[in-house]
């Protein structure tokens, strides 16, 4: 069956616009919807009116706007899936070539870090030619991708034909990383988010946070990180879609220096992974799913929730879109130096001469 997400927007011109904009939402789509009234609705269909531009909109942005440390992508391998396993194809692999087991590492993405399974890669970027040349079935892979990126219509797809045991994104970390999945379902209250561990390597379909903190694992699974990641973030169909340039590297954070977020977050951030640990058997997916989430888990998150919600204001939020009003708020400030400097110089009048 298909699933249609319908907005429907009033337009008028300014002139005529009316003194209150009206607003419709459907918390449930089989029932009564909700009106509200503003004098402004921001592009994201929440209240305006409090901000100093009602219209504005978030940037993608290249580099962290915030202070946070750099969030990058896992390993893009573009190798026509010859040095990717699934765990039967490697066993009956390595039933043929086992001295090839130390270069088969687990391959993580959203999929697998969610629901639990494991794909294996091929990690060939460091191994020696002498180490490789006793490898037949590995040297018939290497000569694949070889084959297969050369034949590619993309020109540095070709080039990477000359490095075939290279990946196109190389991300293979040497200590624990923090790891945001990609793509996450839409009916969770919090993004799974989570360390890995070498050797596993982490595919492109999750962002990678080398030396991540407990703090800034609180901050990203606060309900604050959560609001602004289901309005501003994207969406695949209509699960969240996780995004550097747009939720990441432009979120507001809390005016807060770090030894106060460590003496804050880093204790309930133990909590939420102590909980997690408590339940080993379950996976990410099941952890999160809202029916089936453990109570200490959930007691967990929500205490990181108000920690986190005073580290951005003393008075309570009362509802999600407050929330969001109030990054949007913190967001036009984090701007306004660069919109400024943005802004054409007028030129000064020379006086006429006489």
């Amino acid at each position: 069956m298909a699933h249609v997400h319908v907005v429907i927007v009033g337009l008028a011109l300014a002139a005529d616009a009316p003194r209150d904009r009206r607003l419709f939402s459907y918390l449930d789509i089989r029932g009564d919807a909700l009106e509200s009234r503003s004098a402004a609705i921001s592009p994201y269909l929440i209240d305006g009116s409090g901000l100093a531009n009602p219209h504005i909109a978030v940037n993608s942005e290249s580099q962290p706007r915030n202070g946070l440390p750099r969030m990058i992508i896992g390993s893009k391998p573009v190798d026509g899936r010859h040095y990717i396993f699934t765990a039967e194809q490697r066993k009956e692999f390595l039933e043929r070539e086992p001295a090839a087991a130390r270069l088969l590492r687990p391959y993580i993405g959203s999929r697998e870090f969610i629901q639990g399974g494991g794909r294996f890669i091929l990690a060939l970027q460091n191994a020696e030619p002498e180490a490789l040349s006793g490898l037949p079935l590995v040297r018939e892979r290497i000569a694949a991708v070889r084959d297969f990126r050369s034949k590619s219509k993309s020109t540095p797809t070709r080039n990477l034909a000359l490095t075939p045991r290279r990946y196109h994104v190389n991300v293979l970390p040497t200590a624990p990383f923090l790891v945001v999945p990609k793509v996450s379902s839409e009916r969770r209250e919090y993004v799974p988010i989570g360390w890995l561990e070498p050797p596993t390597i982490p595919s492109d379909l999750v962002f990678v946070l080398e030396g991540a903190t407990k703090p800034l694992f609180a901050l990203l699974t606060s309900a604050m990180h959560m609001a602004w990641l289901r309005v501003i973030g994207g969406r695949l169909e209509s699960r969240y879609r996780y995004s550097i340039g747009l939720v990441y590297n432009p979120f507001p954070t809390p005016a807060a220096d770090a030894g106060v977020l460590d003496e804050k977050l880093a204790p309930l951030a133990d909590a939420v992974l102590a909980a997690r640990a408590a339940h080993p058997g379950a996976t990410l997916a099941e952890l999160y799913d809202p029916d089936l989430m453990p109570d200490d888990l959930r007691r967990a998150h929500q205490a990181i929730d108000r920690a986190v919600d005073r580290l951005y204001r003393p008075r309570r939020f009362a509802s999600e879109n407050e929330r969001l009003e109030h990054l949007l708020s913190l967001y036009e400030k984090m701007i306004a130096p660069i919109s400024a400097a943005a802004q054409p110089k007028r030129r000064r009048r020379r006086a006429p001469r006489r």
